[in-house]
């Protein structure tokens, strides 16, 4: 990432506590902690003081298949934006589509609301990351498909690349249905020596594959969580994934398709609200907590905090919700 000029976080790899506490004071609380070597960010969290460090070091060291754990600074209310990108081994590549995050970096991508094509940052933003991530793919040589992410801090225009993986990524699923181009498939004709030019895009039949797919419709994806089963769970969302599945929804806008996904969750709701058997009752303290630790529930939490009166402004603060979701 260096050598190609796409700037990172600063971390450390440690391998014991004290290690972990040194690097912690360095960079400053708070810090996450990512686990080596484990799916769904398994183990790690993220640690406000030298308390928290030590149980969630100690619980990464142990989930780990080679005892190490990467210290990191945290950066959880910035946005979390995705790529997609497909390459040949003659080094062309386009970027399938590009996706967001709704509830930022405060929470693991599994876990979180993705729209697609993101709908908060502007031209000079997405072009700039867009670039980034053909750079990074280009240098790095991956062939075939891969999923880039980014953390993005709209106020200053600072960018770093989170993780780059280079197979198909549980993003890379809704990226393909959203658009209409099989990742997959592509993938592995990529994989026997294909070019992107040599192939045709099997919804269009009359373009190639090295074709940018444009959406004039809204994806919304929405993950299912199972809480309700299990009694002494914790809900709280953060940088390990807890969904078991995922709904995607289509509309002509955000409110439509995650109207949709609601619905198709299953969990008896009807959309965000109006629906027929109302949640409890909660006090402005209550709400304003919910929004700063989120859960499974944290949209309706924002829907009853906005029926409070709480404003837009304060939302954002508290959440990391990009105001332009909390208004639509």
């Amino acid at each position: 990432m260096n050598q190609c000029n796409v700037p990172v976080l600063k971390s450390r790899t440690v391998k014991n506590f004290s290690d972990a506490k040194e690097i912690a004071e360095e960079l400053g609380y708070p810090v996450i902690i990512r686990v080596a070597y484990t799916l769904g960010g398994k183990g790690g969290g993220v640690a406000y003081n030298e308390i928290e460090l030590h149980e969630i070091v100690e619980r990464g060291l142990r989930a780990s298949l080679v005892g190490q754990v990467l210290v990191e600074e945290y950066i959880g209310h910035w946005k979390q934006i995705e790529y997609e990108v497909m390459q040949d081994y003659g080094g062309n590549n386009v970027i399938v589509c590009n996706m967001e995050n709704v509830l930022s970096m405060k929470v693991h991508t599994g876990d979180n609301i993705v729209v697609a094509p993101s709908q908060t940052i502007d031209n000079h933003e997405y072009h700039m990351l867009r670039t980034a991530a053909l750079r990074a793919t280009k240098h790095v040589g991956i062939v075939g498909e891969c999923n880039i992410q980014y953390a993005l801090d709209s106020v200053s225009d600072r960018y770093v690349a989170i993780e780059i993986n280079p197979r198909l990524s549980r993003s890379s699923a809704l990226a393909s249905k959203a658009t209409g181009y099989p990742l997959a498939y592509m993938s592995a004709k990529i994989g026997l020596g294909y070019t992107l030019p040599e192939l045709v895009n099997r919804i269009t039949k009359t373009t190639t594959a090295c074709f940018e797919p444009s959406l004039d419709y809204v994806v919304c994806k929405h993950p299912r969580w199972d809480f309700a089963k299990f009694a002494q769970v914790k809900r709280k969302l953060g940088p390990t994934m807890k969904s078991v599945g995922e709904v995607m929804a289509v509309g002509r806008s955000f409110e439509e398709s995650l109207q949709k996904a609601i619905r198709m969750l299953d969990i008896g709701n009807d959309g965000l609200v109006l629906n027929r058997v109302t949640h409890e009752s909660y006090t402005e303290e209550q709400i304003e907590d919910f929004l700063s630790h989120p859960n499974d529930l944290i949209l309706y939490y924002v829907a009853a905090a906005l029926k409070m009166g709480i404003s837009v402004e304060k939302i954002y603060k508290l959440s990391a919700i990009d105001p332009w979701f909390i208004e639509k």
